[in-house]
């Protein structure tokens, strides 16, 4: 297509993302104006008379979007729709109750609201986390206990821990809270305080139990800490540095929250507690220049991070990450060239504080193009003889080189009429360009082989990262998107011991980051007597035993919100009788889930299997019906608990990898909206019971990446990063393969221009 239509074809469309200079867009998030806007709202409200509370405890302050067909509907045309209202979903605490509230921003006024009744409470503020924290150091039971391990109370630092729920009766908002030792090292996590254990009230702010059941030394600073700037002779190899370049500037643009890239737009946001949301992923077809879409939203619905330590001091460790802390303010400011390449792009993160005022984090985002050096597809052709590509090279006039063996090189430079070659450096033969077929000869002869066709293009993707510190633990999250239509997730895990273009979605998570620790008395693995729940990694620290289960919220909407979920079965076939040698082979039986009990699948127990996510009513020129597949990765890990486990009650989604249910605004969180001291009866098992309609309609795709984490002294005294993810691929969404059509790096002519 000519560069000019496609010029005017970008400026159309991103003239009809823009209702106006200075209006958002319908799913940007909430700005610190908005957020400050809500408070006085709430604040001058009959609400707050009526309560006659001082102060109110915000818990979640976040967009309410707009239905998703009014979305879709303003979206095909928004010069023709009214500009859509601004409207805030917020849960409060007042009075020792729970708000929930929807907020009309627009016009300046509460549009409803009501007292939630039921199990579970909301997500923790950090204001009331930072103040249940200082309780034990003016409370004389702790202070004693502290002096009684030789350690300065100066050096203490203590930290929240959810308490879960183990068939109690609701006994309010309650807190536990678990001490470490600083001192001479940042790396608090490795000098756990053992043995105490602190149960506070948060609506009340005080101490209701306190137990020091025994004493074992704390573990030792020295080697703890992480810091370059501590650390001694002799020292770990040193790479070179490696330089990210791109001299033709970047290759993407970012229009408020919209980001357009290569043949991919989608929508980035940032919630409370899910951190970074992605939505609106189209990929464009080069065929007719049409965006079809892929992926509504997407985004981290729960992290369930369960110890595997059943003792007083340990049992109730089954954090809920998002549900119980929210990801939005553990997201961390990225440091650019250590979190990010040189040539990335970042965006900031705001939310409300405990108080309702906005707090900011700069650089929650980054959005940056790789290249690794990999090519996204190649073929290198033997069986063609050579001429055929000397004569089309000469056709098209630039200087081209084809490698026969090592150090066994044909050059041809057109413009000098002349062509050399050359054998491990010797000039074997000079040829004009007139008597090509007898240089093709000639090197046939002296070599022994035919020349051969290579073609390839590089690897170019575009990532979107975020990364949630979780206490110890460090999460980094990629989303990885690829010209071939595909999207790769990725998640990498840092922990300090808690212990070319394809089409494709990558979602990538790392862990990273300090590893949960008990303190022991045993300092060698010959000292240790039964059952430890854990590795000896250091002199008296054992790394427990846990989980990570990392659950994925995906609307999918293939080709459009008509969609149905399709197993593949791969099913062998004896062949008896047949005129081959051949004893089998397989096939598929394609198998389209009518109920949500069909789409219920364990990786570990299901038959072998594609799994697709098709729209029925769109076709390929060829017939085919257009989808994607998820393509899972080796971290897929299922829950070991029994089922009659508290923790496992409430996080029963974690017995399968995948979910489906038909699309519901309001199903978002996996642990349901109130995830703290929650029962399990409003979580994705819960309504997954209600065995509702998936076939040819709006359905979401929920999938839980699982890892179950055996420490070692590797991962002392903080873990390198450890990476999974999977990917959502194009299946039978093109008429081709659309990477065919990729311009190289190195451009040459092209069949037409």
């Amino acid at each position: 297509m000519d560069k000019n239509v496609n010029s005017i074809h970008l400026l159309v469309i991103l003239c009809s993302l823009s209702l106006s200079f200075g209006q958002p867009h319908p799913l940007d998030p909430l700005t610190p104006s908005e957020i400050s806007a809500i408070y006085t709202i709430i604040k001058s409200s009959q609400l707050a008379s009526a309560i006659n509370s001082t102060s109110f405890g915000f818990h979640y302050v976040g967009l309410e979007e707009p239905d998703k067909q009014t979305f879709l509907s303003w979206h095909s045309n928004p010069t023709a729709h009214p500009i859509l209202p601004r409207q805030a979903f917020v849960i409060l605490r007042a009075g020792g109750q729970t708000y929930e509230l929807y907020v009309d921003i627009t016009h300046s006024c509460i549009a409803s609201q009501r007292v939630r009744f039921g199990n579970g409470y909301p997500v923790l503020n950090m204001e009331e986390q930072n103040a249940v924290t200082l309780l034990p150091f003016n409370y004389t039971p702790f202070v004693e206990s502290v002096k009684k391990r030789g350690v300065e109370l100066s050096d203490v630092i203590c930290t929240t821990f959810t308490v879960g729920w183990y068939g109690e009766r609701d006994g309010g908002r309650l807190i536990k809270l678990q001490c470490f030792v600083a001192g001479e090292t940042a790396n608090l996590y490795m000098r756990p305080v053992e043995g105490i254990t602190i149960l506070a009230d948060l609506e009340a702010m005080e101490i209701v139990e306190y137990a020091d059941r025994f004493v074992v030394p704390v573990p030792a600073a020295g080697g703890t800490d992480f810091r370059a700037s501590r650390q001694m002779p002799p020292y770990g190899p040193r790479g070179n540095p490696v330089v990210v370049a791109q001299p033709e500037g970047k290759g993407f643009t970012v229009y408020g929250n919209v980001v357009r890239w290569a043949n991919w737009a989608f929508h980035v946001s940032f919630d409370a507690r899910a951190g970074l949301v992605i939505s609106h992923a189209r990929v464009r077809n080069e065929d007719n220049n049409d965006y079809r879409s892929v992926l509504y939203k997407g985004f981290v619905s729960e992290l369930f991070v369960p110890y595997m330590d059943p003792s007083e001091e340990w049992y109730f460790k089954t954090f809920f990450d998002n549900g119980e802390y929210g990801f939005g303010p553990l997201s961390s400011s990225l440091e650019p060239l250590t979190d990010c390449p040189p040539n990335a792009e970042y965006m900031d993160g705001y939310y409300a504080n405990g108080d309702g005022s906005p707090v900011h984090i700069p650089n929650v985002f980054c959005i940056f193009e790789r290249y690794a050096g990999d090519p996204s597809w190649r073929h290198t052709e033997i069986l063609i003889p050579g001429k055929v590509l000397l004569q089309s090279c000469l056709e098209k006039s630039f200087f081209f080189t084809i490698e026969y063996k090592i150090r066994n090189v044909l050059q041809y430079n057109i413009n000098n009429k002349e062509s050399t070659y050359m054998k491990n450096g010797s000039v074997v033969a000079n040829c004009a360009a007139q008597s090509m077929e007898n240089l093709h000869l000639a090197v046939t002869a002296e070599i022994g082989i035919d020349m051969q066709i290579t073609e390839a293009r590089e690897e170019v993707s575009l990532v979107v990262r975020t990364v949630a510190t979780s206490g110890n633990y460090d999460y980094v999250l990629d989303w990885e998107f690829k010209t071939s239509g595909s999207i790769k997730v990725w998640l990498c895990m840092f922990c300090g011991l808690n212990l070319t273009y394809s089409f494709i979605i990558t979602v990538q998570a790392g862990l990273t980051g300090m590893m949960e620790v008990r303190g022991t008395d045993y300092s060698h693995a010959n000292e240790i007597r039964g059952e430890q729940h854990g590795e000896l990694v250091a002199a008296n620290t054992i790394g427990v035993y846990h989980d990570h289960y990392i659950s994925y919220h995906l609307d999918l909407d293939i080709a459009g919100t008509t969609n149905s979920f399709v197993k593949a079965n791969l099913k062998t076939v004896r062949v008896n009788g047949g005129k081959t040698p051949r004893k089998s082979y397989w096939t598929t039986v394609k198998e389209t889930a009518t109920t949500e009990a069909d789409a219920r699948v364990n990786f570990h127990t299901a038959a072998p299997a594609e799994l697709l996510f098709v729209n029925p009513g769109v076709k390929t020129k060829l017939g085919n019906t257009v989808g994607y597949r998820l393509i899972s990765s080796s971290a897929a890990a299922t829950s070991l608990l029994t089922d009659d486990d508290y923790p496992q009650i409430r996080a029963a989604y974690t017995k399968k990898q995948l979910w489906v249910t038909p699309y519901n605004k309001r199903d978002k969180w996996v642990t349901g909206l109130y995830a703290d001291q929650s029962h399990g009866d409003d979580n994705l098992a819960a309504w997954s019971m209600r065995n509702r309609s998936i076939e040819n309609t709006d359905i979401v795709l929920w999938y839980t990446i699982g890892i179950h984490h055996i420490p070692s002294q590797e991962d002392f005294p903080l873990m390198p990063m450890l990476s999974c993810g999977f990917e959502l691929r194009p299946f039978n969404f093109f008429d081709r393969n659309p990477l065919i059509k990729t311009q190289p790096f190195i451009k040459g002519r092209w069949a037409a221009t």
